[in-house]
């Protein structure tokens, strides 16, 4: 049988992955990546200079096409979530627009290790090389992988003990009590030319009308509200007010002239992880660092104001502090501790207003069996009486003498040199009052943030 003789075609490779090519002779579509870390004068003449280098490079091989110079200003290359370039330069490269791409050394291309590693063999797989001109590699070259895990190792290593002296530096300034505040999201405070906390004074308004509302009753919900009905703009002059941006200037110290320095701490100098400081390194207090928008009886007040509605709110299960009305978060069900609601009755007399459990209210006799109703009337006009009682007390006695000192305070009584309804605020009833416990029908519990505890009988 006749053997018919074989005809053998040799395919040449695509010329850019012939790898006796040159790959300055190859036609290709070249990209080059650039990047300083910092914006010092010195560092963006560098960038200017790494942009113009590879513009004109890529310009002058007329093998190659510029598929575009990407820059990052400013970014660490510890992380690449927030190098917006070179994330653009990467999908570029998976949707197949660069063959190619140029950088000046391993330390501008990624700090770290695993980062560098994964990413260029992604790209070798899809057979797209990187050149680092100062080390000379080709990551196309098989001898190349290990001079990149040693070298991207190295500049890892160079990256973390920059974070350590920076830190060190930064650790010298809060012994020195130097307060770092990023003054542009900070209402009421600028910066002086000597970098010093210097007050504004239309801002310094807003924040004490803030602390004032929170005193007055009102929580961090209606707190926006009342903002943004009077037109008043956030720090970033946003018309919207968010609840949990008042709840934190509500707790921010540096209103009142203080300053806790190191409050969170970075845990991780490659993602820049930051979580609170719950003890993991030392804490700087600093008093008096700058000028005061408050004073610091008011913060204080704040403070205490605000855990005992955290309090009020963990007793009653309520998703938030309700401060609708006086007496608001105060009456507690002596029979399941539930917090008692306002609710309106209709009757021939008219309408009137009684205090229920909420509990009861919710899933009747099955939840809270035994709950007394308490009209409002017959309330308010019992603690009239207990704060007339108070205030004509011996002041002797210290914890009465403290009652009657913040109540006198808050309340201008004026000629008539006594309480009545009217007179029984919300603030006065939250400064004084811790909460007021329903027994029965007729007999309530009152029980005072100075540790005084009064049993009563209603009218």
């Amino acid at each position: 049988m006749k053997v018919q003789q074989k005809d053998i075609t040799i395919i040449p490779p695509d010329p850019k992955y012939d790898s006796h090519i040159r790959i300055e002779h190859k036609t290709l579509n070249v990209a080059a990546y650039c990047r300083v870390s910092t914006r010092f004068e010195q560092q963006e003449n560098s960038y200017d200079a790494q942009i113009a280098y590879y513009t004109r490079k890529i310009g002058m091989n007329k093998s190659w096409n510029c598929a575009g110079i990407y820059a990052d200003e400013g970014k660490a290359a510890t992380g690449t979530k927030f190098r917006d370039s070179f994330n653009d330069m990467i999908e570029d490269c998976y949707a197949g627009k660069i063959d190619l791409i140029l950088t000046k050394s391993i330390s501008r291309f990624a700090r770290n290790t695993v980062d560098c590693l994964r990413i260029i063999r992604e790209l070798k797989e899809r057979q797209i090389r990187i050149l680092f001109e100062k080390e000379n590699i080709d990551t196309m070259d098989n001898t190349g992988e290990l001079l990149i895990t040693i070298l991207s190792s190295q500049a890892q290593e160079e990256s973390r003990n920059l974070s350590e002296n920076t830190r060190w530096g930064i650790i010298r300034k809060f012994e020195q009590g130097i307060v770092q505040v990023n003054h542009k999201k900070f209402m009421g405070y600028t910066k002086n030319e000597d970098e010093k906390l210097i007050i504004i004074p239309e801002e310094a308004a807003v924040v004490k009308r803030i602390f004032d509302l929170y005193l007055q009753g009102l929580g961090t919900y209606k707190i926006a509200r009342v903002l943004e009905s009077e037109g008043i703009r956030t720090t970033t002059g946003k018309e919207k007010w968010h609840h949990e941006t008042i709840y934190k200037m509500l707790q921010c110290e540096k209103y009142m002239g203080d300053a806790i320095l190191q409050k969170t701490y970075t845990i991780d100098f490659l993602t820049k992880k930051k979580v609170m400081n719950n003890g993991y390194v030392k804490k700087y207090y600093v008093r008096n660092s700058h000028e005061a928008i408050i004073t610091k009886e008011q913060f204080y007040l704040v403070q205490e104001e605000m855990k005992r509605r955290s309090c009020a709110s963990e007793r009653s299960t309520r998703k938030r502090y309700s401060s609708a009305y006086p007496l608001s978060g105060l009456i507690i069900c002596g029979k399941c501790s539930g917090t008692y609601n306002r609710v309106s009755w209709q009757n021939k007399s008219g309408k009137s207003f009684v205090w229920r459990c909420r509990e009861r209210l919710k899933a009747g006799t099955v939840q809270c069996k035994q709950s007394a109703t308490i009209r409002e009337s017959e309330m308010m006009k019992l603690l009239s009486k207990l704060f007339n009682t108070i205030i004509k007390t011996d002041p002797a006695d210290s914890t009465v003498y403290l009652i009657k000192t913040k109540a006198v305070l808050i309340v201008n009584l004026g000629d008539k040199g006594e309480f009545n309804d009217d007179d029984l605020t919300k603030q006065l009833l939250n400064k004084v009052i811790e909460r007021i416990v329903v027994k029965d029908e007729k007999t309530v519990i009152v029980h005072f943030k100075t540790g005084l505890i009064m049993e009563k009988t209603l009218s």
